[in-house]
């Protein structure tokens, strides 16, 4: 790390203005954002409870101001992230040691992709100061390892160039190629994923509910408290615990304002299911879904079809899903890879690792290939009547 930079540790994102710590990406990703990170600490979603323990990570030039942070946390446990390390966690144990607490620059319980070593612009500091940093910060809090989990590849490949290990992953995402409409986007589909798309759209909405887009301030406190529900649905039935609070979903609305959009189904005018959406520079990021319904194709039409219309309607250029879902590629999500980057201390458990991670990247560029190839995309790239 060059010697003019100072680095601390935060255990609050309190500690940091939210204007320096914003000022920090350039990207405007909403889940790396202060207000979306001090929602997560404020309603007890982080913290001694679920075992994420912050300790952001801030760098100082010699004037003092702020060039660069990372969202950073002690973790003794490896639940909430969605890259897993599991089985290397086991592995090192059974051999005598000890793999936690670790250090994890992350957002939690988020698999997003976006900026994890954030710089100003226009400081030149380069990610691999902030990679130094966090080295240096896991050895003096007696961590075994770091993990930078759904960096950038800027990153990754800054990180592997300072010999950090690179693992890759795959999510599926919608590309908007300027189109007009749905409909637009519709004949850009095979004629029977067309019509496959156009009887699910039919069936959820003729299922006898209303569905509403709203945003920021037409969220009210009570449509908040129902989407708890909705997402603990979901965890309850698929999960077993649920990390984020009901104090979670209205202090976030409160700070994050119009960036907050939510898709819900209403019966005789009460809210029955939801689907939470957080809007960026030029993407959607959908994230939470649940329903105390049984609708057909209803997750689909407010999780994925209503996302596009939304996207297309302001002219965003992707929507990101999520983790898993294959059948996402036949509404029109691709298979995209995500990164990560992990520095691990000891060098017998670096060197398992690392050759676990050569045979997987390799499976995963495999299995991408494969999926790409189920497309539901028209190959001449022509109209269909």
């Amino acid at each position: 790390m060059p010697s003019e930079l100072t680095l601390s540790l935060h255990p609050g994102i309190a500690d940091i203005p939210a204007e320096e710590w914003d000022a920090c990406d350039e990207t405007a990703n909403p889940f790396t954002s202060h207000a979306f990170l001090l929602s997560l600490e404020e309603s007890g979603c982080t913290g001694p409870r679920t075992g994420w323990l912050p300790q952001h990570l801030a760098l100082r030039d010699s004037s003092g101001a702020l060039v660069a942070v990372a969202p950073a946390y002690v973790k003794g446990h490896s639940y909430g992230e969605y890259v897993f390390d599991h089985a290397w966690a086991r592995a090192f144990e059974n051999a005598g040691g000890e793999y936690y607490p670790k250090f994890q620059v992350a957002v939690p319980f988020s698999p997003v992709p976006g900026p994890r070593l954030m710089l100003r612009p226009g400081t030149g500091v380069p990610h691999a100061a902030l990679g130094q940093a966090l080295a240096q910060a896991t050895e003096a809090l007696k961590l075994s390892s770091c993990h930078v989990t759904f960096c950038t590849r800027e990153e990754w490949e800054a990180l592997g160039d300072s010999g950090w290990l690179q693992r890759t992953g795959m999510q599926f995402h919608w590309t908007n190629e300027g189109y007009a409409s749905f409909d637009d986007f519709l004949a850009a589909l095979s004629s029977r994923k067309r019509k496959a798309i156009r009887r699910e759209r039919r069936d959820a909405q003729s299922a006898g509910l209303t569905i509403r887009t709203l945003r920021g301030g037409e969220i009210t406190p009570e449509i908040w408290r129902r989407f708890h529900k909705f997402y603990r649905s979901t965890t309850d039935r698929k999960w077993g615990s649920a990390y984020l609070t009901a104090r979670f979903w209205p202090l976030m609305g409160e700070r994050m304002g119009d960036r907050v959009v939510l898709m819900i189904a209403e019966r005789d005018g009460v809210p029955v299911a939801g689907a939470l959406n957080l809007m960026g520079a030029d993407a959607l990021y959908g994230r939470n879904w649940g329903s105390l319904v049984e609708a057909p194709f209803l997750h689909f039409e407010l999780c994925y079809y209503q996302a596009l219309d939304f996207a297309i309607a302001h002219g965003l250029r992707r929507v990101e899903a999520g983790a898993q879902g294959e059948h996402k590629i036949q509404r029109g999500y691709r298979p995209v890879p995500t990164y990560s980057a992990h520095l691990i201390a000891h060098p017998g458990l670096r060197r398992a690792v690392a050759d676990s991670l050569r045979h997987e990247r390799a499976a995963i560029e495999a299995e991408m290939a494969e999926l790409g190839s189920l497309s539901p995309y028209r190959r001449d790239g022509a109209a269909e009547c």
